[in-house]
């Protein structure tokens, strides 16, 4: 059966063979490695740095250059998917990110690596958001429910095993295999989409007018926004030259692509998919649980190795019991969601999420992994009830033909609430560690004696007969006391606005409508 007859029949009537299932499946294990592709090297870029000869500042782009590329491919993907059937789509997606894989692992400069990477992001970018529309259109409604959970589960897990896994592969073999580990799934879920998946027509008829000028927008403006916002607080945002010029040019592309999408006969991105009111609370929701998703894989595991000083090792398993029990919470979600108003799941799944981070908000210098224990469950536990329920809400209400356009869209959201809050993560940390180190510097005078009486004591563990060098090295010791101390506040800080975030969120949730309980897309 076509793709095209799969949308001719009623929603409830569509049948899925073992063949769909094996095509399916495949597809949810190429998003998956595309997905874990963006955090896999966050904890090895030191070493990646070492093997190619590049600076500190230039390593930075190997996972930059991939983000950059895949937000710019994902919107585009719908408009693909529609032109080449979501078969050929995928089965190109997958086979070409596989070989930039392999080109990834023989780089020889930093260079090349730049090139490749943004080659195997814009290319593997089209897999995630293909199998979100694969999902609404393939299967019937009462099978959605636990397809959205398997792919929730996905989706979610992938960031977070992404540095646990690359930090091990780098310890036990070395960089090279962060790309290598892709090549044999890489290259079986190409061959098992192309023999599995169903076909479907070739729309060549949307090649004429193509919306060429609606390309070159959205590639500008998402590749300079993302650019602004990942490099922005390393250049002091807007007093660097650089950062300053490509705000403008990402706004004035942005305008520009608005005006021309909404005014295209046959745009490359159909932004009137946000009319409906339930997709454009459901991306707002997906941005935020973006924001919670990528900014609490990235400041948990910063502040365990700056505090800390934890190995990658060490920091993997810790953030493990925030996806064990993500796993754990799979079934329940699914089950709860058949007999649950979806806007009511995700309220509660919302609630925990922030409750989470206002418990790791708690912090102290000292905490480890038991400290961590209990926000990281209620974490992993709230994962499933807020993805789930906003798929049901954002892409469930929308009849099959406009699903493949609003997945992608639904999907940059949520790689853009990444972006945006790791942008405010960053700004939020250096000025509120420079504003406790104030403070706590101001307390650390003579005229306190518990301040003298500390410099005394570390002045003493010194050889005597270092003279004045042991007063300077206790000096030392307590400044890089302080600076623990401040940072600890300092991620203390930016886990309550984020919990905040969550919080406010919250408020939007009545102007949701009335979604059927494990309902799909097609609906109406």
């Amino acid at each position: 059966m076509s793709s095209a007859a799969v949308d001719e029949v009623r929603p409830e009537d569509r049948t899925v063979s073992v063949r769909d299932w094996i095509g399916f499946m495949a597809m949810v294990v190429g998003m998956f490695m595309a997905i874990l592709d963006i955090q896999i090297v966050a904890s090895s870029i030191a070493q990646i740095q070492s093997g190619i000869a590049a600076s500190a500042d230039e390593a930075t782009w190997v996972q930059t250059s991939y983000l950059v590329a895949e937000v710019v491919m994902i919107p585009l993907s719908g408009w693909l998917s529609r032109v080449f059937s979501t078969r050929w789509l995928f089965f190109v997606s997958a086979s070409s990110f596989t070989l930039a894989s392999a080109l990834c692992a023989m780089s020889w400069s930093i260079e090349s690596m730049i090139v490749f990477r943004a080659i195997q992001g814009f290319l593997g970018g089209a897999m995630i958001p293909t199998v979100f529309t694969t999902s609404f259109t393939l299967f019937p409604p009462k099978r959605q429910p636990s397809v959205s959970v398997l792919i929730g589960l996905v989706a979610t897990m992938a960031p977070t095993l992404g540095p646990t896994l690359g930090g091990w592969l780098t310890e036990t073999a070395s960089w090279h295999w962060l790309f290598l580990v892709n090549i044999v799934p890489g290259a079986l879920v190409a061959v098992l989409v192309l023999m599995f998946a169903r076909p479907g027509p070739f729309r060549r008829d949307m090649l004429k007018g193509f919306d060429l000028s609606g390309v070159m927008l959205v590639a500008v403006f998402l590749g300079t926004l993302q650019y602004v916002l990942e490099e922005g607080n390393r250049n002091d945002w807007l007093n660097d030259r650089t950062i300053f010029f490509l705000t403008i040019v990402t706004s004035v592309a942005g305008v520009g692509f608005l005006w021309r999408e909404l005014t295209a006969k046959h745009p490359v991105v159909d932004l009137r998919a946000f009319t409906d009111s339930n997709f454009a609370v459901g991306c707002f929701y997906s941005f935020v649980i973006g924001v919670g998703l990528y900014g609490s894989v990235y400041v948990v595991p910063l502040f365990l190795g700056q505090v800390r000083g934890y190995s990658a090792l060490e920091i993997g398993t810790t953030m493990m019991v925030t996806g064990a029990f993500q796993f754990l919470s799979a079934p329940l979600a699914g089950n709860l969601i058949r007999f649950l108003d979806p806007r009511m799941m995700l309220g509660i799944g919302l609630a925990l999420f922030g409750g989470g981070l206002w418990l790791n908000s708690a912090l102290t210098s000292d905490w480890g992994y038991w400290e961590m224990f209990l926000p990281q469950a209620v974490r992993g536990l709230s994962l499933m009830f807020c993805f789930v329920p906003i798929n049901a809400v954002a892409l469930g209400h929308l009849p099959p033909e406009r699903v493949p356009n609003a997945s992608g869209l639904y999907n940059l959201m949520r790689n853009l609430g990444g972006a945006v809050g790791l942008a405010a993560i960053n700004t939020a940390l250096t000025h509120r560690l420079d504003h406790h180190m104030l403070r706590l510097s101001e307390r650390l005078t003579e005229a306190r004696g518990s301040a003298t009486a500390m410099l005394e004591g570390l002045t003493s563990r010194f050889d005597p007969a270092l003279g004045s060098g042991s007063d300077l090295a206790a000096l030392k010791t307590l400044w890089h006391l302080t600076r623990r101390e401040a940072l600890t506040l300092a991620f203390s800080d930016v886990l309550m606005l984020m919990a905040g975030v969550f919080a406010l969120s919250l408020l939007l949730l009545p102007l949701l409508q009335p979604v059927a309980r494990g309902g799909g897309g097609g609906e109406h």
